[in-house]
C-alpha cells in the first residue's frame, strides 16, 4: 500500500488590511494528514480523525482533505481508491486556517501519491474546494500561504490569480488563541456591506503599503500599514479584552497587531526574536491576569508551506 504522510502549516488570513487577499503561513501550529492508496475503485474512505473532540465530519464529501483529494482526482479523470487519517494538531474555529490546512494537506498528498504530475501553486483550486464546503466560500487567503509558504496575495480570483511576497528575513509572528469561539458565519454577517470612498482609500493604502514594506524589507512601512478599517473596526467586538491584547503587544514593541482571519485569534508580526518574546510575555502577562485561557504561538513566517514528512 501507497502511503504518503503531509504537515500543512496554519495561517493568517486577512493580515490586517488585506481582506480576503492576503495571508502568511507560520511553523506551527498545523494538521498532519496520513494518506494511502487503495484497491477499492474510487473509494474515498476516512478512517481516522483525531484531535478534533468529534467536531469533524467522517462523510468524504463533508470534510476538506477529503474534498480537495475528490477535486484533484476527478480534475485528472483518476479512478483512485484511498484511505484517509487526519491528525488536528491545531484549535478549529481559530482563525488559523484550520480547514484550509486540512485541505491543503489532502491536495499535496494525492499529488505526492500520483507521482506529482501537477506542481504545487497548480493545486490551489483543489484545495481551495475544501474551503467552500467549511465555510461556503472558495476564498484562497488561507489556503495559498499554507500550499506555499510565506506571505501570498490574491490579486484576483477571476481568474485566479496568486503572487508570492517577498518576506523579510528575522520577521517573527506572535499568534494568541483565546478559549472562545468565533463563528466565521457570524464573522462575516457582521461586516459592512458598503464602505465609504475615504474608508476604501486608507485600506487600499495599507494594502499596498505592506507588499511594498514586504518587499522593501522596510519594518517601519510594515508597520504603519497594518491597519484595518474595515473588518477589525466591527469584528474586534466578538474578541474579549481585543482592544487590551492589541495595546499590550504594540507597547511591547511589535511592528503591528489586528485579528488573524475570522478570530478570535489575534497575531502581530515583530522584526525579530527578542522583541517577539518580550510581546508573547506582554500578552501572557495580561490574559493571566483576566483570567482567560489561551494558547499563544511564537513563529518564524513558514517559507515552505505543505511538506512531506513521511
Amino acid at each position: 500500500m501507497k502511503t504518503v504522510k503531509i504537515f500543512a502549516p496554519a495561517s493568517v488570513g486577512n493580515s490586517a488590511c488585506g481582506f480576503d487577499v492576503i495571508g502568511f503561513a507560520i511553523d506551527a501550529p498545523g494538521d498532519e494528514l496520513i494518506v494511502s492508496l487503495t484497491d477499492r475503485h474510487k473509494e474515498i474512505k476516512i478512517i481516522d480523525i483525531q484531535g478534533d473532540n468529534g467536531k469533524l465530519s467522517w462523510d468524504s464529501a463533508k470534510n476538506t482533505a477529503s474534498v480537495a483529494i475528490q477535486a484533484y482526482l476527478q480534475h485528472l479523470g483518476i479512478e483512485q481508491g484511498v484511505e484517509i487519517r487526519l491528525h488536528k494538531k491545531m484549535p478549529l474555529g481559530s482563525g488559523l486556517g484550520s480547514s484550509a490546512a486540512s485541505a491543503v494537506a489532502g491536495a499535496v498528498a494525492i499529488n505526492e501519491l500520483m507521482d506529482k504530475p501537477l506542481k504545487r501553486k497548480d493545486l490551489l483550486p483543489f484545495a481551495m474546494e475544501g474551503e467552500r464546503i467549511a465555510c461556503g466560500a472558495a476564498h484562497a487567503d488561507n489556503v495559498a500561504p499554507s500550499l506555499i509558504g510565506g506571505f501570498v496575495l490574491v490579486r484576483s480570483y477571476n481568474p485566479l490569480d496568486v503572487v508570492p511576497i517577498k518576506t523579510p528575513q528575522n520577521l517573527v509572528a506572535i499568534v494568541v488563541h483565546p478559549h472562545i469561539e468565533v463563528s466565521t458565519k457570524t464573522a462575516r454577517e457582521i461586516l459592512p456591506t458598503e464602505i465609504s470612498l475615504s474608508t476604501a482609500i486608507t485600506q487600499w493604502g495599507n494594502v499596498g503599503g505592506l507588499v511594498a514594506g514586504l518587499c522593501m524589507a522596510d519594518m517601519g512601512l510594515i508597520g504603519r500599514s497594518l491597519q484595518d478599517v474595515v473588518a477589525e473596526p466591527v469584528r474586534a467586538k466578538l474578541i474579549p479584552h481585543f482592544d487590551a491584547i492589541k495595546q499590550a503587544m504594540l507597547g511591547a514593541g511589535a511592528l503591528g497587531s489586528s485579528i488573524s482571519g475570522s478570530g478570535p485569534s489575534v497575531f502581530a508580526l515583530a522584526a525579530n526574536t527578542d522583541t517577539a518574546e518580550k510581546v508573547r510575555i506582554a500578552v501572557t502577562t495580561l490574559l493571566t491576569k483576566v483570567g482567560m485561557p489561551h494558547d499563544i504561538y511564537v513563529s518564524p513566517i513558514n517559507l515552505q508551506g505543505a511538506k512531506v514528512i513521511g
